[in-house]
């Protein structure tokens, strides 16, 4: 097994045991939060339901909630209009799945995309008790997600893009997915610039949503290499020393310069982290 096989093998069950736990009903007084089923310390204040507006998710099922295992809020950024097509990326138990389909309304659509069997059910499972039908939850990894190209106008994800062994693949995956002019929203855990790989191993787990981190600048860099125009990282909140939850932006070109069409395609020995 690789060194990407084991990290990947530890997300998958990190996560089908969150998923697990919430669907299980495990407490004293209904499901248990995912966040405290697979943490020893008290992250609320970092991870999870709690970063989300008073209110916002008050229409949702108990279980979307209570399965959030993020950092931030994407549609506190994304700004969401009627009609538009939106994929999470690593959607777990589809909280902003189905917080994106109220936003895009009847007319639009959302995606979730991810690769957890556990917590594809339980999204699932979230939809149908919110009566939430313009959504789609599809089993798959956000490296090779499957759509068609253009097949989105927004892509979201929140905290799943540092946990991904191949991060040039999603990025350019991202690109692909996107029709042109569309842009992506995303929350995910972003180093400080002189912090290096071992120093970010040292604070904490790669499924843990540190150590797998891209730092501002190779987050910066990734996307222009995709072929993203407009770049931004805004830190919002520390997660570790040095480490930040963060917005992250970009959009897609409306057209095909010159330049993109000859850029080198990233690859495995050419990884931002």
């Amino acid at each position: 097994m690789t060194q990407s096989d084991a990290v990947r093998w530890e997300v998958l069950h990190r996560y089908a045991a969150a998923a697990s736990t919430v669907s299980s009903g495990v407490g004293c007084c209904g499901p248990a939060d995912a966040l405290a089923a697979i943490s020893d310390r008290d992250e609320t204040a970092v991870f999870g339901a709690a970063l989300y507006a008073d209110g916002q998710t008050d229409d949702l099922p108990a279980e979307a909630v209570l399965a959030s295992l993020g950092c931030g809020n994407p549609l506190a950024v994304a700004d969401l209009h009627p009609g538009e097509r939106v994929l999470d990326l690593g959607s777990g138990g589809g909280i902003d799945v189905l917080l994106s389909a109220k936003r895009v309304g009847p007319t639009g659509f959302a995606y979730g995309v991810d690769m957890t069997p556990e917590m594809l059910d339980l999204a699932r499972a979230n939809a149908a008790r919110a009566g939430t039908s313009n959504v789609a939850f599809l089993a798959g990894q956000i490296e090779a997600v499957p759509l068609p190209d253009g097949a989105v106008d927004v892509i979201i994800s929140n905290c799943v893009i540092n946990l991904s062994t191949d991060k040039p693949a999603v990025l350019a995956e991202m690109f692909r997915l996107l029709t042109p002019g569309g842009r992506i929203g995303i929350s995910d855990v972003v180093a400080e610039d002189h912090l290096s790989t071992t120093d970010r191993a040292e604070r904490g787990t790669h499924v843990g949503c540190i150590a797998g981190a891209l730092s501002r600048r190779e987050y910066l860099e990734g996307l222009t290499a995709a072929g993203f125009t407009d770049p931004g990282v805004t830190f919002t909140h520390e997660a570790a020393p040095g480490m930040h939850a963060a917005i992250v932006r970009a959009t897609k070109p409306t057209g095909r310069p010159a330049d993109l069409l000859h850029r080198p395609l990233l690859h495995e020995g050419n990884r931002l982290a």
